[in-house]
């Protein structure tokens, strides 16, 4: 029996250990991670640092000096530039490792390595759209250049002297919940993060919806809704600015084609309006100091941990500071000691579709410029965790991938809902660039000709960069690779057989539209229109509503002694200029009679909204539900055709016919017998909106601000439930200065204040660490919610003193 009992315990021991050190789908390996050794045990931290620690590492040249400061941001001092990349590298991986890790597979489509099956088609996404394709040909051009190639190398380095560094206990929590270890680094993977902001900011399309809306209505009604110029617009470079430059010959527009009658049947949802970035500058005339004052919020899809990472960066050649990409070297946004300088999102025509016409069903070869061509095979290895190896072939033309064939097209993922089928993809992110470059100059510019030469190694995605100089000069430039078109071109599918509907190289740099100290005393941009339409060239037919750059610069031509408190003002402002716009007419067309209680106790709280999406504001969430089910109203009856899916025409578009066409066709629902106006709609919206509020929160009370129903959160990169934020509790909306919805939102808010003594202030909705376990990970959530900035320490010199550091590092050579 004693036998019996001690087989029976082995093999319950044994068991247990297989259960513990298996991972069973997304569960890992429970001993590992338990381990109070390897485990996550390992990976908390104490908020009190070390306030000195050295180090000897392999791969310096000379000492380095890191400073951190009181958010645990470095100040990193070199005495030369290897060393001072190499130490970016290094402190960045230390904080942002298991992030670096992460979105460099997402990006070149490597997670089925990590999580297995469940990721092979993202993965294949990925490959097929080229993202590998452009960031190994982004690498060829940078590592042509000395200097940037030095500059990559030694991060490079840097990266992987720390994860050299490090025992399986020491890996980021990320790395032992999905039972895998990080690998070196390489300039390959630095170029995918560049990528991927490209993907991030130009990787949609709605070309196919255009197509099927001039198959379904013809080109008069199509170009009445969906005009190339908007009704209300405050462009970027202001009307009347003279262009300084003679224009090269642009093709002619050709006829529209209306020959192709495909439907296509991709189903998608309704594209997104008023997600955006503000920037903007104003001169030492409006200033209280006299010198300019830059500020600067980039919105994105908001992430714990952070898109940014805040850094100081000083060498013999330089001192920056700012906020970097965690795996790419330099600052991206920030300031030195001469120059500020900012970026928002141009949103230029960059990605286009080209219907390809094969010989025969082997796709070998494409009918170009009357003659077969042939099809280049790229073909890409897939691992997959558990041990299983695919192999997936992409078909690339001269235009780029055809990134899925009929046969190649999985049902059922959603991310391929904007790639229509057999079309070839030119996307200006698979070309060679020089990126870094542009960072590497301005982060040592000293002045307006340095930033202007700095932004011609500039490709995408295209960015409109804001400047301000202590001498007194401000500008402003949407820049980037701007392919020369004919205008209108890639607005609807394009004929990949004709030579005509090719990209005919680029807009000359020096012609990307742009100016300098104008007349009104400030720059800004809100990715609206980059121009009027005396601009000479064709950049796009659509960009974000005008709302937020008309609010910015009615503000702004008001303003005098502009300080860093009117301008942080001025980022938190939850005015709407669509509510302004609409509201007064929304109002008069309600039948009061017709209200129930609730109903009419809504529509007097409205009445008296002071069109603020503050987050008390009733009104703001009854306004925000109205006017976006009206909208539905208006166009869903035409538009929601499941054989041939259909956009709405803009915000704009329908601001325009509820205000001048109050007799317009499509008010009516062409699927009723009944013949709707405008009022009606109006009214079937308000008490839509009502109706909506009460299902969800009850009776009207408190619970119907508009902070409950935004409620904004920070999720985690990976979606791993508990290691996101809270709710929070904060105003702004899509409408807004301050773009703040459920997960999208200022990425990073900076002004900077130039003069003798720059002075500067910004947050971002996280911390500086990546590790949940750290009070670092997302101590700076709360001031950034609450509209909040923190003073940037600014060191001028390694061995300056400030009672903000807490703790000093010394990288000595090994």
């Amino acid at each position: 029996m004693k036998i019996v009992k001690a087989v029976l315990s082995g093999l319950f021991a044994f068991a247990l250990i297989l259960v513990l050190n298996t991972k069973f789908g997304d569960i890992p390996p429970l001993a590992k991670f338990l381990d109070p050794f390897q485990g996550f045990w390992m990976n908390a931290e104490a908020k009190q640092q070390n306030p000195e620690l050295d180090l000897n590492i392999e791969g310096l040249k000379a000492p380095v000096q890191i400073h951190f400061d009181d958010q645990m941001i470095p100040h990193i001092f070199a005495e030369n530039n290897h060393d001072l990349y190499f130490a970016q590298g290094y402190i960045t991986a230390k904080d942002r490792l298991w992030q670096m890790d992460f979105q460099t597979r997402f990006a070149s489509g490597r997670l089925s390595e990590v999580v297995g099956p469940k990721a092979l088609e993202l993965d294949r996404y990925q490959r097929r759209m080229g993202m590998t394709f452009g960031a190994e040909n982004m690498v060829k051009v940078m590592m042509e250049d000395p200097e940037i190639k030095e500059t990559i190398d030694a991060y490079t380095a840097g990266v992987n002297a720390y994860i050299h560094s490090l025992s399986p206990g020491d890996y980021p929590l990320e790395f032992k919940l999905l039972n895998y270890a990080p690998e070196d680094w390489t300039p390959l993977n630095s170029a995918l993060l560049l990528k991927l902001m490209s993907a991030t900011l130009a990787g949609g399309s709605n070309e196919f919806y255009m197509n099927n809306i001039l198959n379904k209505f013809g080109p008069e009604i199509t170009k009445n809704l969906f005009p190339d110029y908007p009704y209300r617009e405050d462009p970027i470079i202001p009307v009347g600015t003279k262009w300084d430059f003679d224009p090269i010959k642009t093709p002619q527009t050709p006829k529209l084609n209306l020959s192709d009658k495909t439907a296509y049947t991709i189903k998608t949802r309704e594209i997104e309006e008023g997600i955006g970035s503000n920037n903007w500058a104003v001169a030492g005339e409006k200033s209280a100091s006299g010198f300019p004052i830059l500020a600067n919020d980039p919105h994105l899809d908001l992430t714990l941990p952070s898109i940014w990472y805040q850094i100081q960066l000083a060498s013999s050649d330089m001192n920056s500071c700012g906020v970097s990409i965690p795996g790419a070297p330099g600052i991206i946004i920030g300031f030195n000691q001469n120059v500020a300088w900012g970026v928002t999102n141009v949103g230029a025509d960059v990605l286009d579709w080209y219907n390809i016409k094969f010989k025969d069903e082997s796709k070998k070869e494409y009918w170009y410029n009357n003659q077969w061509n042939p099809v280049k095979l790229r073909i890409e290895t897939i691992q997959v965790n558990g041990g299983q190896t695919l192999t997936d072939t992409v078909l690339y033309t001269h235009h780029g991938p055809i990134v899925y064939t009929s046969e190649q097209r999985p049902n059922n993922f959603s991310k391929i809902n904007n790639i229509p089928t057999g079309h070839a993809l030119r996307w200006v992110a698979h070309d060679g660039s020089n990126d870094t470059r542009t960072f590497f100059m301005l982060n040592r510019a000293k002045n307006y000709t340095d930033y202007r030469k700095a932004l011609t190694y500039y490709s995408a995605p295209a960015q409109n960069f804001i400047f301000a100089s202590v001498d007194n000069d401000i500008a402003i430039t949407p820049n980037g690779y701007l392919p020369l078109k004919w205008s209108g071109q890639g607005k609807f599918l394009l004929d990949g057989t004709d030579p005509a509907n090719d990209w005919q190289g680029r807009i000359p740099a020096e012609h990307n539209p742009t100016v300098k100290n104008p007349d009104r005393k400030f720059v800004s941009s809100a990715n609206q229109f980059p121009n009027d339409p005396s601009y000479p060239y064709y950049i796009n037919w659509e960009y974000a509503g005008y709302e937020r750059s008309h609010r910015i610069n009615k503000r702004l031509s008001v303003m005098t002694q502009a300080n860093v408190d009117s301008l942080q003002n001025l980022q938190n402002d939850n005015y709407s200029i669509l509510a302004e716009n609409i509201l007064p007419t929304l109002l008069n067309l309600v039948d009061t009679k017709g209200l129930k209680d609730v109903e009419k106790e809504g529509f007097n709280i409205v009445s008296k909204w002071n069109k603020h999406f503050d987050a008390d504001e009733i009104g703001a969430s009854i306004f925000e539900l109205w006017h976006k089910n009206l909208g539905v109203q208006i166009w869903q009856d035409e538009f929601d055709d499941p054989k041939a899916p259909m956009r709405f025409p803009s915000r704009d578009r329908s601001v325009e016919l509820l205000l001048n066409e109050p007799n317009s066709v499509w008010y009516d629902n062409v699927k009723t017998a009944k013949k709707e106006t405008r009022e009606d709609l109006v009214n079937a919206s308000f008490k839509f909106a009502i109706d909506s509020l009460k299902r969800k929160y009850g009776s009207l009370d408190k619970d119907w601000a508009w902070g409950n129903l935004k409620s904004t959160n920070v999720p985690h990169l990976a979606k791993i439930a508990g290691f996101g934020s809270k709710n929070l509790y904060n105003g702004g909306s899509k409408t807004s200065v301050n773009a703040v919805s459920e997960t999208n939102g200022p990425s990073w808010r900076m002004i900077v204040a130039l003069g003798k003594d720059v002075k500067a202030y910004g947050v971002f909705p996280g911390g500086e660490s990546g590790n949940p376990g750290s009070h670092y990970y997302d101590n700076m959530v709360d001031t950034w919610s609450d509209g909040k900035l923190n003073e940037l320490l600014f060191l001028k010199a390694k061995n300056e003193s400030s009672k903000r550091i807490i703790s000093t590092w010394k990288l000595n050579k090994k």
